[in-house]
């Protein structure tokens, strides 16, 4: 989908562990150029030391988060470039990190900040947050059920004593919210908890809107946008950015004609989004929640 090609200019707006920008900078030989970004400064120094010595300076990394594109892509010498990629939400590398609580199995303090020099840690806001800030950020971010229980439950827990590790609040969460019954499919009980404080803590939603939104105006004509996203919030953030830029006209129905001007900027690639095969699930259980979308620049 993003199709690069040898000369051209491509992002990946969430470097991770570097196999994306790997593939793109292979696909895009011999002169290709490919900006990386990542808040985390872990995952800039494991792409720096792996991928540096084989590809030189058509490798460039910046530490910054993506909502930063807008700026950091032109400073980098990116102001028109032909692909865009973000692959949304937590790397491999990440999840299985002990410093910093982001897995509920991998366990370590409750930070879950990207750019540990950044924002306040995940454990604070368990600290300070009273029962109805608890339950709305579970509700917003996860999209959790048993929101009320579990903000109550963090609250008179933390009156003993401060939930400070992720294993204390995934041991939390199974007591007052143990789940259903066993299944194929079953996702531990503190999942979407923990996902919640994650997009908070790092305000990912409000982040992804500004990156979409720079993303087009980076874009040449003909240039992908492609993007990978892991549970509903992303997603329809996604979707509605999408089809509001394929759409162009943010003109009230009610108006016979268009008064705005507001042309189309982009083309669907993808009608509807893209999911794993079951071959693919079956290699790569994280791709099971994985959708794609992706969407062409037009004309300006």
């Amino acid at each position: 989908m993003l199709a690069p090609a040898p000369g051209s200019l491509q992002v990946d707006a969430t470097l991770g562990g570097g196999g994306h920008a790997e593939r793109i900078l292979d696909a895009s030989t011999p002169d290709g150029r490919l900006l990386g970004l990542d808040a985390d400064p872990r995952a800039i120094a494991r792409v720096e030391l792996r991928l540096r010595a084989r590809f030189g300076d058509r490798l460039v990394l910046r530490q910054v988060n993506f909502r930063q594109l807008a700026t950091v892509a032109p400073e980098a010498g990116f102001g028109l470039v032909d692909g865009l990629l973000f692959d949304l939400g937590l790397s491999s590398d990440q999840l299985a990190d002990h410093d910093r609580g982001f897995g509920i199995r991998t366990g370590g303090p409750l930070d879950m900040r990207f750019d540990p020099s950044q924002g306040v840690p995940a454990a604070e806001l368990l600290a300070t947050l009273d029962v109805l800030e608890l339950t709305a950020l579970f509700r917003r971010y996860g999209e959790e059920p048993q929101a009320v229980r579990i903000a109550r439950a963090i609250v008179a827990g933390r009156a003993a004593a401060p939930i400070q590790t992720a294993e204390e609040l995934a041991g939390l969460v199974v007591r007052v919210a143990p789940g259903g019954p066993p299944g194929r499919r079953r996702i531990h009980p503190a999942t979407r908890v923990f996902q919640a404080l994650r997009i908070a803590v790092n305000a990912e939603l409000d982040a992804l809107e500004a990156a979409l939104a720079a993303a087009v105006d980076l874009l040449r004509p003909g240039g992908r946008l492609v993007v990978l996203s892991y549970h509903s919030l992303e997603d329809r953030i996604v979707k509605r950015f999408l089809q509001a830029e394929r759409r162009g006209c943010v003109c009230p129905p009610s108006l016979p004609i268009c008064v705005c001007g507001r042309a189309p900027r982009l083309r669907l690639v993808t009608r509807p989004s893209l999911t794993a095969s079951a071959a693919e699930i079956a290699a790569n259980p994280r791709a099971r929640s994985a959708r794609l979308r992706a969407a062409e620049r037009l004309a300006a």
